[in-house]
């Protein structure tokens, strides 16, 4: 079966059975209208489905899930690099890829789950324009409710399984449940003694003082630069678009080296665009690919602007992710 227009549907399965009748169905149906398949999945799942396309396999190409679920705006990079190097047919035709990607669920924060599913809804943001089609297991088996529950309105329609599906009660629009999202941030790091203040001229004393915070921390030379860089494009936003001069405020835990960066804010801030940096920009564009890089760069990121002043918390895992 094929359909015009982007397709974004979840299959909540309970079984290998039920997986298969969704996943061998939706490659099946992909390798016989000539489309690219793509299935990024759990090692266990890599192998049931390849066992159930049997000599068809060689044609889907496989990823292990953990290789590319690392962060969300980097895997949200990785399928827009995909898509861009498979969406022409070798006619110079447009082309259809089918992913089916399954994210990596456990062992993730409260704070890292919400951005996941924040990640699942704005997909139908980034390829609302393209003709893919992207299908989602959900094993209720081991999932939590919730993580289950919210594939219902990150999700336009639901698989049902032998290529059948219907609309999502329950589908919310992303820009609503971004929103929610934000509203379950955390809040400003508190001031510290050690706040290193930044403006025009103080930049490079900022960089510096991460340089070595990271460094003692024992950040491995190119996670630091990853760091440096990010945080320095969030301070030159600031200072171009904040009044001039902010604050840098560093912290850590067990997994992560938090960069708070915030402004003391100007009137004349312009709106921010929706969903800013989640997005992959124009390449053509000369301006708006600063944010998507910072994401790229960072693990996890959470901002505010306001004219009253801007905060962005960026996130780097000590240990580098996919």
């Amino acid at each position: 079966m094929t359909r015009p227009g982007f397709v974004h549907q979840a299959l909540c399965y309970g079984s290998e059975e039920d997986f298969l009748d969704g996943a061998a169905t939706f490659a099946l149906d992909g390798l016989r209208a000539d489309d690219t398949v793509l299935a990024v999945l759990a090692s266990r799942n890599i192998r049931l489905l390849g066992r159930a396309l049997g000599r068809r396999s060689c044609e889907v190409e496989f990823v292990r899930a953990d290789e590319w679920y690392g962060c969300p705006s980097r895997t949200l990079g990785h399928y827009h690099a995909y898509c861009a190097e498979h969406d022409l047919d070798g006619a110079g035709r447009p082309a259809r890829v089918r992913i089916i990607g399954e994210p990596v669920w456990p062992g993730r924060t409260q704070f890292e789950t919400r951005e996941w599913m924040r990640y699942e809804s704005l997909l139908n943001v980034a390829f609302a324009g393209s003709g893919h089609w992207i299908l989602c297991p959900y094993d209720t088996r081991v999932l939590p409710a919730a993580v289950v529950r919210s594939a219902t309105r990150t999700h336009p329609e639901l698989a049902l399984g032998a290529g059948e599906a219907t609309v999502s009660d329950h589908y919310a629009d992303p820009a609503d449940f971004s929103a929610e999202c934000d509203a379950a941030q955390p809040g400003e790091l508190p001031a510290g003694h050690d706040d290193i203040p930044f403006g025009r001229d103080r930049s490079a004393h900022a960089r510096h003082a991460l340089r070595s915070y990271a460094r003692d921390l024992g950040v491995s030379e190119q996670r630091t630069h990853d760091m440096v860089a990010a945080v320095h494009e969030v301070m030159v936003n600031s200072v171009r678009h904040g009044g001039g001069r902010g604050v840098l405020r560093l912290r850590n835990d067990v997994e992560y080296v938090i960069c708070e960066v915030s402004d003391i804010g100007t009137a004349k801030l312009a709106p921010a665009p929706p969903f800013p940096g989640h997005l992959p920009p124009d390449r053509r564009a000369a301006r708006g690919h600063g944010m998507w890089v910072v994401r790229q760069l960072s693990d996890l990121l959470t901002e505010t602007f306001d004219p009253a002043g801007s905060i962005v918390r960026l996130y780097f895992k000590r240990a580098v992710t996919v």
